[in-house]
């Protein structure tokens, strides 16, 4: 299915050239993950209805409306750019004229993602390569901060991460390796796959 198709499906607005950049040695230029990726993250991949999962990054909140609509999880979107906050949602507002409940399943924050308060609902982190390895950790280590006052299994879900990201979670001795999706262009730039690592839930 093309991204045109699948945006008509969902009710939403994520193709088109992404605006409004601001050059930073922190902060990567936003691209939401093709449609066709995310096909095959889930079909390796599965969401509990009791996930919530947060995509740091979201831009216009595709990942979000995608797994509401396929899997019927809660999630938030944590954006820090005022104008893909404002366009995600516009989203939700369209999405959840046709889906029921996503009103209340799908949040939005407009912030730096070192200012989101980690909650204990939240079990599955999505990062498509958002920010610097300094940021990363800092987040990182907000997770492991919730998870110590609110025990549970926790997944973290990298997408085209730079070596930096999988050095840290396997260095730091608590997450582990799960799953690792390789794709399509994955001979051409090692980045080109999906790592899960999970921190799992001590007893």
């Amino acid at each position: 299915m093309s991204k045109q198709a699948y945006d008509q499906l969902l009710v939403i607005a994520t193709t088109g050239n992404q605006q409004g950049f601001n050059a930073s040695l922190h902060h990567n230029r936003y691209e939401p993950t093709p449609y066709d990726l995310l096909d095959k993250l889930f079909e390796h991949y599965s969401l509990s209805p009791e996930d919530c999962i947060v995509d740091v990054g979201c831009g216009k909140g595709r990942l979000n409306f995608y797994v509401h609509h396929f899997f019927g999880v809660k999630s938030v979107g944590i954006e820090m750019n005022p104008t893909f906050y404002t366009e995600a949602l516009e989203n939700k507002k369209q999405y959840a004229k046709k889906h029921k409940g996503a009103e209340f399943h799908i949040n939005f924050c407009n912030c730096l993602a070192q200012k989101y308060p980690v909650t204990a609902d939240d079990t599955v982190f999505y990062f498509f390569n958002p920010f610097s390895v300094a940021i990363f950790i800092a987040f990182v280590n907000k997770i492991l901060a919730s998870v110590e006052k609110s025990p549970r299994t926790v997944d973290v879900i990298l997408f085209f991460a730079s070596q930096d990201y999988s050095d840290y979670l396997e260095t730091n001795g608590v997450f582990q390796l799960i799953e690792e999706i390789q794709l399509s262009d994955f001979h051409k730039d090692p980045r080109e796959r999906f790592l899960i690592y999970r921190l799992s839930k001590m007893d």
